[in-house]
């Protein structure tokens, strides 16, 4: 039962057949009908002129930023997004900008954390000219913003004439688990991306949607990190197939994972809240480190994984509620073995 990410799911047998079926052509040139199909899908739906396909998520985030800013900008995010944690420095390395770390709830800042950050910069300061925020927040536990909140930290960004940039690679987790539509998050910012390689459960690809200017400036930004793809249309369609019958089966992920965390808490350990697919334990009480919990635990077919001290449990397409019970049971052994 593997619970590391939501990364691990595999296409299904009908996405597989889609993926098999997909019209191609050549995606540098704009020439493959699936990928010109799911491009503008996922802008309208955001609320977006246009959009561009992508292999990865993470690098959605370094074109986006690349495009945004200058070298010597800063930019101002989440001190534990995925940005700063998770992408090996490449707003830094390939964009020159530096990070201003704001702390705030499991994620989310607030409006005044923000006006704070983005003061002019001066001789001694540089400017600060991106927001990036991240919906749902991996590291925060998966946890969704408000979206009164977000909206005003949008709005305190946009009365300091800089644009607003949301990592959304778990976007329809959000809008299943809060009851919004994707719209909703997308019209407040200048760009955002949905990743299908995580509990959408296609094995390529995410779509960064903006103004066209801004995905014409992004694509120059593909091109050089060598993202630019041929007949990437086999890639799109299980995209498109995810959209069509994967997203709101996201709530049975939600569902799958609060059971996990309702297990988990009767067997004595703490567990933070859980807003969506992601469960994230300490397992401190037990006299274990994580590395040793996670070991134990493996050696019973179960796999979770380790950040820091902390144990992170993913629900996904590929775990069913059975799956939830397995899990817990090989959990409960392992603090049995330990009595």
């Amino acid at each position: 039962m593997d619970l590391y990410s939501d990364t691990q799911t595999k296409p299904t047998a009908a996405m597989r057949r889609a993926i098999a079926d997909a019209e191609v052509g050549d995606e540098q040139q704009g020439t493959d009908p699936t990928v010109s199909r799911l491009c503008a899908r996922v802008a309208e739906m955001l609320g977006h002129e246009a959009g561009l396909f992508l292999p990865t998520g993470t690098m959605c985030n370094l074109v986006a930023v690349a495009a945004h800013t200058s070298p010597g900008d800063a930019i101002v995010t989440s001190l534990d997004s995925h940005i700063v944690r998770s992408e090996t420095g490449g707003a830094a390395a390939y964009s020159g900008v530096i990070t201003d770390l704001l702390a705030g709830d499991r994620g989310r800042f607030g409006p005044e954390a923000t006006a704070e950050a983005l003061a002019p910069g001066h001789v001694y300061r540089p400017w600060p000219r991106l927001v990036c925020l991240e919906q749902t927040h991996n590291f925060g536990g998966g946890t969704v913003w408000p979206l009164a909140q977000y909206r005003a930290v949008a709005d305190v960004a946009h009365r300091h004439d800089v644009p607003v940039h949301t990592d959304g690679a778990r976007l329809f987790n959000a809008t299943v688990a809060s009851g919004t539509d994707p719209s909703d998050w997308g019209e407040p910012v200048e760009s955002i991306w949905v990743d299908f390689t995580k509990g959408l459960g296609a094995p390529i690809g995410a779509v960064l949607v903006g103004g066209r200017d801004f995905i014409e400036a992004v694509r120059t930004h593909k091109h050089r990190c060598g993202g630019a793809m041929r007949q990437a249309g086999i890639a799109a369609a299980g995209c498109l197939y995810a959209l069509d019958h994967h997203v709101e089966r996201l709530a049975d992920d939600h569902a799958n994972a609060a059971r996990l965390a309702e297990g988990l808490a009767a067997l004595g350990l703490d567990t933070e809240d859980t807003e969506t697919n992601m469960v994230w334990i300490d397992v401190s009480s037990t006299g274990l480190s994580a590395a040793d919990f996670l070991e134990r635990l493996e050696a019973r077919d179960v796999r979770m994984s380790r950040v820091e001290e902390r144990v992170r449990a993913v629900t996904h397409l590929d775990v069913s509620a059975g799956g939830v019970e397995i899990a817990i049971t090989a959990v409960a052994a392992v603090l049995a073995d330990l009595r």
